[in-house]
């Protein structure tokens, strides 16, 4: 089982932070060669560098705007062109408004800026490594969230945006198969402080409150989203296509009621 991912080939986008970071070191640890595409170059520099220190050769960085299709164009040209092959693409890289936003007053910068990294970032990144992926029988694995299917006030972008992605996943399933099998991550709260780069790395403050709500008894880690990212991009997931795997302590199963939690 460990070797099955042995010198094969993935693509983390927003791989230098949080989730993305941990599938990084998730997947090097079971032997395959990663290049971390993400937008903050110093984070996917410094994720190499500290997650790569013992084997430098299986391990890059390269700045990439997953909303550019030039940009995605030359980051996937420069993968193949270096490894030669390409078998995982994770489409984790994503954000939202900085704050949430009442939709009367969400401008259609902060729409199309959200969906354009999110949604059209999923696209772009899918479209130019399929031809790869196909040559390989590989996978794409996509990081949606919770907020596909529940939702917190004022957060129109970010649940549209994870909704879509959702919805591209069997999309893709359908359109690629059996040559390239397409799963979808819901992940719930995830605590990701200590999986920043060093300069915005803090302890994470958590209250026993936040760990009784879920149902499996503490917040999420990037550990536990990486372990079905590397599960789904191997062979014991060939009959898995088309499946979106929530992936949140029991949460969203959970009824809640005012004053509770």
């Amino acid at each position: 089982m460990a070797k099955e991912l042995e010198n094969k080939v993935a693509i983390v986008t927003g791989g230098g932070q949080g989730i993305g970071r941990g599938i990084v070191m998730k997947l090097l640890a079971r032997g395959m060669r990663v290049v971390i595409a993400d937008k903050d170059d110093d984070a996917a520099a410094e994720a190499a560098d500290e997650l790569g220190e013992n084997a430098p050769d299986r391990v890059f960085g390269i700045q990439t705007d997953v909303s550019d299709e030039g940009s995605v164009r030359d980051m996937v040209a420069e993968t193949f062109a270096t490894y030669g092959q390409i078998d995982l693409l994770v489409n984790n890289a994503g954000h939202g408004t900085k704050e949430p936003i009442p939709v009367e007053e969400l401008t259609l910068e902060d729409w199309n800026r959200v969906l354009g990294t999110n949604l059209t970032g999923t696209f772009l990144c899918s479209k130019h490594a399929v031809p790869h992926l196909r040559k390989q029988r590989g996978a794409i694995v996509n990081i949606a969230s919770t907020r596909a299917l529940q939702s917190e006030v004022d957060t129109e972008a970010y649940a549209a945006s994870k909704g879509g992605i959702v919805a591209i996943t069997h999309a893709l399933a359908i359109s690629l198969g059996p040559d390239v099998r397409v799963n979808c991550i819901s992940p719930g709260w995830i605590v990701v402080d200590e999986w920043q780069k060093r300069s915005e790395r803090k302890a994470p403050q958590l209250r026993p409150q936040d760990h009784a709500q879920h149902p499996a008894g503490r917040v999420g880690h990037p550990e536990d989203i990486a372990e079905m990212v590397a599960y789904l991009g191997s062979a014991r997931a060939g009959f898995i296509t088309g499946q979106n795997f929530v992936i949140d302590g029991g949460m969203t199963k959970k009824m809640m009621y005012a004053g509770e939690g």
